[in-house]
């Protein structure tokens, strides 16, 4: 593939993406919270930090991994590195092949951190990359982490896309022996399983991002890029992101969970953090803000979902993010059904 056509493909993920909406049933509405009448706390009291094994961030939100390897989205970046200044939170560029390959390419990326020299920058590589481009991917962003996205269901409906993954755990086990950041191995909307966890955890991962079905859908993307179209009967492949933190639960004090995928509203949010993830990430709802309604709108979009979390906290009396994790929720029909074929303990308190 040329650079041009890779260029083009940058371009198109991201027209696709900004086209879709959530989809029109979602995990997060068969959760509920149980309602505390008289909170012991104040709004002012909740802290919102949110501290992982090796990287504390001030906010449990964060601009998950979206683009950068053309002109367009070098532009989207710069956008989202400014919103990421003005709020305190923590951002991640979209996969850097397209700067490892080529370096004209490399500002698309870079320009997150000019921009943003103080933030949280996470950088982003595919599972098959060499350890020392993975190595570089860190060092071209000084990013504070590094996320590996695995995507196979992407690649197999992407027309031009990858049929080999033998060695993605033994290369994605590598860089971790050798990347001095976290790393955080990330789906791109397909959820993760509990097998895969351990699979992880094993081989050093400290880090995942879970990232379920339900937002942005590569599948759908791929399949719109196919001559033929014929592959959407995969569109509502693998599992929601209430699933996957469900999954994660027996791993949740020695792996570092984040959540993203089809969060919709703060409450979604909270929902996942109860569930066990240390912060949620959300691409499309900031990439339409961003583009549609221009840099000052999208920060004061996130400084209202901040506040709004802080209230339903304050609802749930829960003080702290660990304070979440010990309040009642419960769960549909649906969900349990999934929790007892799956054989999870999902005790909470």
């Amino acid at each position: 593939m040329s650079d041009i056509q890779r260029e083009q493909r940058k371009n198109e993920h991201v027209e696709i993406a900004m086209s879709q909406s959530d989809a029109p049933q979602s995990d997060f509405d068969k959760v509920r919270f149980v309602h505390h009448s008289v909170p012991s706390i104040n709004v002012a009291d909740v802290d919102l930090t949110s501290t992982t094994t090796n990287l504390t961030m001030d906010y449990p939100v964060y601009i998950n991994a979206m683009t950068g390897g053309s002109e367009w989205t070098k532009n989207i970046n710069e956008k989202l590195a400014v919103v990421a200044r003005e709020t305190g939170l923590a951002m991640a560029v979209g996969s850097t092949h397209a700067a490892l390959r080529n370096p004209r390419m490399a500002e698309t990326f870079t320009i997150a951190r000019q921009t943003n020299p103080n933030g949280i920058i996470f950088s982003n590589v595919g599972a098959d990359v060499p350890v020392n481009k993975a190595l570089e991917a860190v060092e071209l962003l000084e990013a504070q982490a590094l996320q590996i996205h695995v995507n196979s269901p992407q690649e197999l409906v992407m027309p031009e896309g990858n049929r080999e993954f033998s060695t993605w755990l033994d290369n994605i086990a590598e860089i971790v022996a050798r990347v001095t950041v976290p790393v955080i191995v990330k789906e791109v909307g397909f959820g993760m399983s509990k097998e895969l966890v351990n699979d992880l955890h094993q081989i050093g991962v400290n880090y995942v991002d879970v990232s379920g079905k339900g937002g942005t859908n590569f599948v759908d993307i791929e399949n719109a890029r196919r001559a033929q179209q014929d592959m959407s009967y995969l569109s509502s492949w693998g599992q929601s992101t209430v699933e996957s933190l469900l999954e994660t639960t027996a791993y949740q004090k020695s792996v570092n969970i984040f959540a993203s995928g089809g969060l919709r509203t703060p409450l979604d949010a909270v929902k996942s953090l109860a569930l066990g993830a240390k912060a949620v990430g959300m691409s499309r709802p900031f990439l339409n803000q961003v583009e549609n309604n221009g840099i000052a709108h999208t920060v004061e979009y996130v400084e209202a979902f901040i506040e709004h979390i802080k209230a339903i906290m304050t609802m749930l009396n829960a003080q702290n993010i660990d304070e979440l994790t010990h309040k009642p929720m419960v769960f549909s029909p649906e969900l349990i059904s999934w929790i007892e074929q799956r054989g999870l303990d999902i005790h909470r308190g």
